[in-house]
C-alpha cells in the first residue's frame, strides 16, 4: 500500500516556522514527507533533518526528498539531539512535531491500529517491541483499566478490562475486531452511541505501546535547547493528553519571575525563555475539515526561543 497521509495544518505550520533560505530544520515525524517537502522548498543554502521511526515512513519519505537539501533519519524524535550532533549539528533555526498516528498507518489494516478493520493486534509505530496483542493477552486487570484511565480517559475502563480478561482465558484476543467486539460487549448500550466504543481504549493501547506521551515528554526541552535565537518550535496534537503536555510546558518556558508576591525584588533572577506565536492554539478551518476531517483534533501550538 503507498504511504498516503493528507498533512494537517500544513500552510499554518509551514508558516509559524519563519522558513529562512539558509536555515536548518527538523521535521521529528516525517510520515508522508508533506511537511518536510514544504519545509525543503524554502532552502536554497539551508538543510532539512527529517526524523521517523516508522520504517515504512522512512523508506517513503527518501524517496520524495530525492533532490532537496534533506537528510532522512529512521529514529524516535526524541533521539534528535543526539542524532543531529552525529551529523555536526547542534543548533537549528526550527523543529516542527505533527503527533499521533499517520494516516497511512490507520488505513494499513495489517498494522493494527484501525478497530474498523480485522487485522492483528499491533499497533507498533517501529514495528518493534511489545505488541498490542501482547499486552492485552498479558496485562492485569488493574493494568489494562489503568491504561485505558490514563491514556484513553475512559470511564469504563475497569469493566473493559475485567471483561478482556474474562474472554482471553476463553481465547487468545489475537486481533483488533476480536478486542473492538470485546470492548463493545462490555459498555452500557447508551455509551454506544456516543462514537465507537473502542475509540478511547485503542488510543490508550497505540499510547501505552509507542510510549508516546513519554516521548513527548522527553522531547520538548530537548527541541527547545536545540534553538538558535528566535528559532521556532511548532507542534500539532492530536487529543487532549498530548496538547496538556504541550500547552504547560511552552507556558512553563514563557514565564519570567517565580518569586513570592510579598517580596519586593526578584532573587530568584529567572526570566523567559520563549514567546508564544499564537495567543491559542490554531485549529482546522471548515476548507480543510471538509478535506480532512481528522484534522478536526488537530492543535498547532509555536513557540519562538527569545
Amino acid at each position: 500500500m503507498e504511504f498516503k497521509h493528507i498533512s494537517v495544518l500544513l500552510n499554518e505550520t509551514i508558516e509559524s516556522l519563519d522558513i529562512k533560505s539558509d536555515g536548518i530544520y527538523v521535521d521529528g515525524t516525517v510520515g508522508g514527507a508533506g511537511h518536510s517537502i514544504e519545509i525543503a522548498k524554502k532552502l536554497k543554502t539551508g538543510r532539512l533533518i527529517a526524523f521517523d521511526r516508522d520504517p515504512d515512513a522512512v523508506i517513503t519519505a527518501r524517496e520524495r526528498l530525492k533532490g532537496y537539501p534533506a537528510t532522512v533519519v529512521h529514529s524516535n524524535f526524541e533521539n534528535m539531539d543526539s542524532e543531529l550532533l552525529s551529523l555536526g549539528i547542534d543548533k537549528v533555526d526550527g523543529i516542527m512535531l505533527d503527533l499521533g498516528v499517520s494516516s497511512y498507518q490507520l488505513d494499513t489494516a495489517e498494522r493494527g491500529f484501525s478497530y474498523h478493520k480485522e487485522a492483528p493486534l499491533d499497533m507498533r509505530m517501529s514495528k518493534s517491541g511489545i505488541s498490542a496483542g501482547e499486552l492485552v493477552n498479558q496485562l492485569s486487570v488493574n493494568e489494562l483499566s489503568r491504561i485505558f484511565t490514563d491514556y484513553g480517559e475512559e470511564k469504563f475502563a475497569f469493566r473493559i478490562a475485567k471483561e478482556i480478561v474474562k474472554k482471553r482465558q476463553e481465547n487468545y484476543i489475537a486481533t483488533t475486531t476480536q478486542l473492538a467486539d470485546i470492548i463493545c460487549s462490555a459498555v452500557p448500550a447508551a455509551a454506544r452511541r456516543d462514537g465507537h466504543p473502542a475509540r478511547k481504549c485503542f488510543q490508550a493501547l497505540r499510547i501505552e505501546v509507542n510510549e508516546e506521551l513519554e516521548s513527548l515528554n522527553n522531547v520538548l526541552d530537548r527541541a527547545f535547547e536545540l534553538l538558535n535565537k528566535d528559532g521556532v518550535l511548532s507542534v500539532i496534537t492530536f487529543h487532549s493528553l498530548e496538547d496538556r503536555i504541550v500547552k504547560k510546558r511552552f507556558k512553563e518556558y514563557t514565564i519570567g519571575c517565580t518569586c513570592p508576591p510579598d517580596i519586593p525584588i526578584c532573587v530568584c533572577n529567572k526570566r523567559p525563555i520563549g514567546k508564544l506565536k499564537f495567543r491559542k492554539a490554531v485549529i482546522a478551518n471548515e476548507e480543510e475539515l471538509n478535506v480532512n476531517p481528522r484534522s478536526r483534533s488537530a492543535k498547532l501550538r509555536s513557540i519562538i526561543k527569545l
